[in-house]
């Protein structure tokens, strides 16, 4: 789905507004950037394929954050450095969605004997984070600023996840309903 498409979407201002006023008014974080990115994420991730669309060489659904991280290192996987880069972005979006939304989730997956058990989520989203804003050439010039704004600000996008879950749950929104159903 195209940024244009998802700016359009149905749930596109509802979570926009939930990400900024939660930023902004509740986390005391007034940063426009984020809050649009935020409420990005949550629109691209409403469709379960976003969530998972990570795939290894064999074309093997990722669904741990350790497989991954190991996709993502171009010495194990011979992937190149735009490689690299995308899967980071996703683990990023993929471990701040799930701190921010579905915690719960995570004990359960801790649990199970997975690369996931060793994975501390919130550093791991960081670091990627992190890593992404590093690549400052050519196309992605532009937005390293932003990635490297989510590293340092990571917990705070978290907090202001964790207020939009509870929003949402105030809500009873039918489009969270599903999705935690789906995650849990």
């Amino acid at each position: 789905m195209t940024f244009e498409l998802r700016y359009r979407h149905p749930l596109s201002r509802l979570f926009l507004s939930l990400a900024e006023r939660n930023l902004f008014e509740r986390v005391g974080l007034c940063e426009s950037d984020i809050a649009s990115y935020l409420g990005d994420l949550l629109v691209r991730f409403t469709h379960v394929d976003n969530v998972y669309r990570v795939r290894n060489v064999r074309g093997k659904r990722l669904e741990d954050v350790g497989e991954m991280l190991l996709e993502s290192n171009p010495v194990i996987s011979g992937a190149s450095f735009d490689r690299e880069r995308e899967i980071r972005k996703h683990i990023g979006d993929y471990t701040l969605f799930f701190t921010g939304l579905f915690p719960e989730s995570l004990k359960r997956r801790s649990r199970s004997i997975r690369l996931d058990s060793f994975v501390d989520y919130i550093e791991t989203g960081k670091e990627s984070y992190y890593i992404v804003s590093q690549f400052t050439c050519g196309q992605y010039e532009k937005l390293a600023p932003l990635f490297k704004k989510l590293a340092d600000l990571f917990d705070y996008c978290v907090l202001a996840l964790n207020l939009v879950r509870l929003d949402l749950e105030r809500l009873q929104h039918p489009g969270y309903t599903r999705m935690k159903g789906l995650l849990n």
